[in-house]
């Protein structure tokens, strides 16, 4: 299995966090890949039909994953995944991102037509890089058509993912200026998990990268580090996002 990263295009960079790319052309019995939650929508593309909850696609769309989910695979395939920004799906499609929290669905019923031919498209492609063009032109295309303003939701889920301590909710809800019901309410609509899930989520997400690249000694020091209580909080948050605990994780 090969993976690579390749850095979004510039057309697309204040949408797109990160790209993920995964070749895998040896797969001789069900390949599993776990999705965790990570605090970014994620648009996903496999060659070859990948299963989540009983539903087999070949593009997905994801909103916050609070839940951990998989997705199993049972042919040689390349895999391409898109990560959006927290706010970008209400901008991209909308629609409030609540809708899609927890709750994966094939691209295709949102825009029949025009991703029906986008599917044909990568499925016909003979590189990485035609397919990776294939998808920027997508998304791109789709903010050529953004309408919203991004610029509040976009500052907020910044401060948090960079500092997420408890504190951090009132500091930035008053430096926007706005009252505990609005920012609740922008929250749900625009990145589909309330202010302290979200807050909870890029959290986990920032120790469980420090526990997967290795970057520590005990995992005590992760716990401290990332302004948990003390370890045994640090891996009832870790199960709750992975159903696994942080030594579980790293055996599996």
């Amino acid at each position: 299995m090969k993976a690579s990263y390749p850095l979004p295009a510039a057309k697309i960079a204040d949408f797109v966090e990160d790209i993920l790319v995964i070749e895998n052309y040896n797969v001789k019995s069900s390949f599993v890949l776990p999705l965790f939650a990570n605090g970014k929508p994620t648009l996903l593309f496999q060659t070859a039909k990948g299963k989540i909850k009983n539903n087999s696609n070949y593009l997905t769309l994801f909103g916050q994953t609070i839940f951990p989910e998989q997705i199993t695979l049972t042919e040689n395939f390349t895999l391409i995944a898109y990560f959006f920004k927290p706010f970008a799906l209400t901008a991209l499609f909308g629609f409030s991102a609540q809708e899609l929290t927890n709750n994966p669905i094939s691209l295709n019923l949102l825009q029949q037509q025009t991703t029906k031919n986008l599917q044909e498209q990568l499925l016909n492609a003979s590189s990485n890089k035609e397919m990776l063009n294939l998808l920027d032109d997508f998304i791109f295309s789709l903010i050529t058509k953004v309408k919203t303003d991004t610029k509040l939701i976009q500052y907020a889920t910044q401060l948090i993912s960079e500092n997420p301590a408890k504190e951090i909710l009132t500091k930035v809800r008053d430096e926007l200026c706005v009252t505990e019901r609005t920012f609740q309410r922008m929250f749900e609509q625009k990145v589909g998990l309330s202010p302290n899930q979200y807050r909870r989520v890029a959290q986990f997400n920032a120790a469980f990268q420090q526990l997967n690249k290795r970057q520590f000694k005990l995992i005590t020091d992760i716990a401290f580090t990332h302004n948990y209580a003390d370890q045994s909080h640090f891996i009832r948050a870790f199960k709750e996002f992975t159903n696994l605990t942080p030594k579980e994780y790293l055996r599996f």
